[in-house]
């Protein structure tokens, strides 16, 4: 028997959606209406709500929002289109115990998987931030998983299912951008937010070290 969705409980999705959304925006990281987010609201079945494609997260508006279910289909009418990367928010919230999934396109996270996707993951160690994905581990390291960005967004979605590592709150696609999430909204932003600063630290570094190695060369 299909879970009713209440009035309350949508509300509170479009309006946590839309706080964060803003908040992430202007730091600059939905360029060109890139990027989604989603609100777990049920778990079985899986009713999530996902930001809508195409429309300026710079805004705020309950019709940006969709309702959809685990096979990414709206559970009511509307003339609005899913993300079409909402297959993968799905695959996150049946493998891990997210609450909420945040989707972000950035110079930076291109640029660390790309350099990286030889390897199939990210590793970054030796950073305070690392904390702030709750690992707490004395010298801990941790290997963020990089998918290929496929064109078939089936594809996509099966290959980041099969990547997510329940330890780790994010996944790369490559040349594309990074999905994290968290147990609740707080997390979730928390997460982003980590990444990319361990991003932006990393890419600094490797571009700092290739400007020494290039001035010992002309020295």
């Amino acid at each position: 028997m299909p879970y009713r969705l209440y009035q309350e409980e949508k509300q509170k999705a479009v309006n946590i959606l839309n706080d964060i959304k803003v908040k992430l925006y202007k730091k600059g990281w939905f360029p060109a209406t890139s990027g989604n987010l989603s609100y777990k609201l049920h778990d079985a079945p899986l009713y999530f709500a996902i930001t809508s494609s195409g429309k300026d997260k710079g805004t705020v508006s309950h019709e940006d929002v969709i309702f959809v279910d685990k096979d990414a289909k709206p559970i009511e009418k509307t003339r609005l289109k899913p993300s079409a990367e909402t297959k993968i928010h799905s695959q996150i919230y049946q493998k891990t115990d997210a609450g909420m999934v945040i989707h972000i396109h950035t110079t930076n996270n291109n640029f660390i998987s790309e350099v990286y996707f030889q390897y199939g993951y990210v590793p970054i160690k030796n950073l305070e931030m690392i904390k702030a994905l709750d690992i707490w581990r004395e010298n801990a390291v941790i290997k963020i998983p990089i998918v290929e960005n496929w064109f078939d967004l089936d594809k996509l979605a099966e290959e980041c299912g099969k990547s997510i590592d329940v330890n780790i709150p994010g996944i790369l696609i490559r040349n594309h951008g990074i999905y994290t999430w968290g147990k609740n909204e707080f997390e979730a932003k928390r997460h982003i937010e980590a990444f990319e600063f361990m991003f932006s630290y990393m890419k600094d570094l490797i571009l700092f070290k290739r400007e020494l190695l290039w001035l010992e060369e002309i020295d």
